[in-house]
């Protein structure tokens, strides 16, 4: 693709793909840097993983075992790797500071620098293992010898006020993402019945495309906005999960949908089948998708040279309005978060002894 005359410098960004699978942080470590090493290996200056990549994605109360502090195995294997491969490396974790567990996004140039970003809004489920940021909204702008890079933790970028504090402020943003696709879940009831989303009835259907517009059509429209390029690292594959806080879950669904009702006595123990949205890409400033992961590819990277501006540009038209319903933000940031406190807190007592 030719370079716009425009931009000041090119830079080569990667974004790597994972299974969501949960491993060990041992295991998941190896299989990262030996994407990160390819990447690196193939021109890389920049290399962006996944959404928790070192434990992988479910919902369960290993989650509150797999926590770790800013000089944990995680954390020091990603500055170790970036000074010794010479690259700036981006990548989520359960972050725990203080009394609290933050999904936090790091930065680390070469150097040993540290940017970090709190993920601001917890999908649903995920509020029983990390909180949001404390203070919220809160942006990251990363100082970098690339450049100024802004920075975004998956269901946050259904958030367009977040957008909106980067505009004219950075020159890409980096995204690490587990684009779990609740919205096509099936789920599974001890008595062998199971449905989805879309068999609750139409109200609560109308959100069930809200991951895929997510991931896919909003953050294309979002990036042409800024018109700054956008690299977004994914996990893939299929996952197989407990639903934490059932009977509270569906009993809330149920006020919606009646027949529900009956599954109550079950819910405790109901467990959850879901896809990953295929969402690993590289966009540009145009908000065009430069490079792309399929499930096919596995574990792997996708990577692209892309052009900075020479003088960071501000949008020039309306903000984009998210492309789904109202109800996919109640769910996600409300009703969900609210049923699942308890769990978070139920969490201290593996955290104290760090």
């Amino acid at each position: 693709m030719p370079i716009d005359p425009k931009m000041s410098k090119t830079v080569k960004v990667a974004a790597i793909q994972m299974d969501a699978n949960p491993a060990s942080t041992i295991e998941r470590l190896e299989r990262a840097e030996r994407l990160v090493i390819s990447a690196v290996q193939s021109g890389a200056q920049l290399v962006v993983l996944p959404e928790c990549f070192n434990t992988g994605y479910t919902y369960c109360e290993e989650n509150h075992k797999r926590v770790e502090k800013i000089n944990g195995l995680t954390a020091n294997w990603m500055r170790d790797t970036a000074t010794r491969l010479d690259v700036h490396l981006s990548g989520s974790l359960m972050l725990l500071d203080d009394s609290d567990v933050f999904n936090s996004l790091l930065l680390y140039a070469p150097d040993g620098r540290l940017w970090r970003y709190d993920k601001n809004y917890p999908w649903g489920w995920e509020r029983g293992y990390f909180r949001e940021s404390r203070l919220n909204p809160r942006v990251t702008v990363a100082r970098t010898d690339l450049g100024d890079i802004g920075m975004l933790v998956c269901w946050d970028i259904g958030h367009t006020s977040l957008w909106k504090l980067y505009a004219g402020q950075v020159d890409l943003i980096v995204i690490s993402s587990c684009p779990v696709d609740v919205g096509k879940a099936t789920y599974y009831f001890p008595n062998g019945d199971y449905f989805t989303i879309e068999d609750m009835g139409s109200r609560i259907a109308a959100a069930a495309d809200t991951v895929q517009l997510t991931f896919g059509t909003m953050l294309d429209q979002q990036t042409a906005w800024m018109r700054i390029p956008t690299v977004q690292a994914a996990q893939f594959g299929q996952i197989w999960t407990d639903i934490p806080k059932g009977r509270q879950a569906f009993l809330g669904y149920a006020l919606i949908a009646p027949w529900l009702f009956k599954y109550l006595s079950q819910a405790d123990r109901a467990k959850m089948q879901c896809n990953l949205v295929q969402e690993c890409k590289i966009v540009n400033g145009n908000g065009e998708v430069i490079a792309r992961l399929s499930k096919e590819d596995g574990e792997a990277f996708t990577q692209a040279e892309i052009g900075l501006p020479s003088n960071k540009p501000s949008p020039q038209q309306t903000q984009p309005e998210p492309p789904f319903p109202s109800l996919s933000y109640f769910i996600a940031d409300t009703f969900l978060p609210g049923i699942m406190r308890s769990v978070y807190s139920k969490g201290k007592q593996h955290w104290k002894n760090l």
